[in-house]
């Protein structure tokens, strides 16, 4: 007791400090949930088929609606790359022969998906825009990809999401489309979202041209 007595003021210290790394530890864990949870997330897959067929569809998975600003196929060959903004694109109408426009800029709401065109369409909107060369399209070397630019929330820099598939044109079905990775690429971070603003800024300046 008189030990106790004795260094009580330095046990009462180091109990405080104590307690209050394991608050600390406890306030990280509840931040790193929250900003888990509030981290933007948009995912970019196949669905409805298998092949160029197959539809592309564009997932929000975020807590709350982002705004679809550009959707940009790039087409990869082994000498260039040919950029198309895709997120406006020109369709036959069924009732008359006339062609109508449809756009899938504006908000996706949480949870909610936007399938686009088929892979197959996208492909062919591209090289009939650049007038691709249909041997170019037969290389073994060719990826599509996707971009997605979209706004979240309040924040003012764009967030953006990106996923790459191996392209083999005269393949099976089940070997025309095959993904590069098994999940989407997330540009969030404050770095990444500079290459997005850049990559808006490109399609931009391409427009006006």
């Amino acid at each position: 007791m008189d030990w106790l007595n004795q260094y009580a003021p330095a046990i009462n210290v180091a109990i405080s400090v104590c307690t209050l790394f394991v608050w600390l530890f406890y306030a990280q864990l509840l931040y790193s949930s929250f900003s888990r949870q509030r981290r933007p997330r948009v995912i970019i897959n196949r669905g409805k088929g298998i092949g160029l067929e197959a539809l592309c569809l564009v997932s929000n998975m975020s807590t709350e609606s982002v705004y679809i600003q550009h959707v940009i196929a790039v087409l990869h060959t082994d000498s260039h790359e040919y950029k198309l903004d895709i997120v406006e694109y020109q369709q036959q109408s069924d009732d008359d022969e006339e062609d109508c426009y449809r756009t899938h800029q504006g908000p996706l709401d949480s949870g909610d998906h936007i399938h686009l065109q088929s892979f197959g369409s996208i492909v062919n909107q591209i090289q009939n825009h650049w007038d691709v060369d249909q041997n170019s399209l037969e290389q073994s070397n060719l990826q599509l990809e996707i971009r997605v630019i979209a706004i979240y929330g309040p924040e003012d820099l764009p967030i953006g999401a990106s996923r790459r598939f191996d392209l083999v044109m005269n393949a099976e079905p089940n070997r025309q489309l095959v993904p590069t990775s098994i999940d989407t690429e997330r540009l969030v971070s404050r770095r990444s979202r500079k290459q997005v603003v850049q990559w808006a800024k490109d399609i931009e300046l391409h427009k006006a041209q």
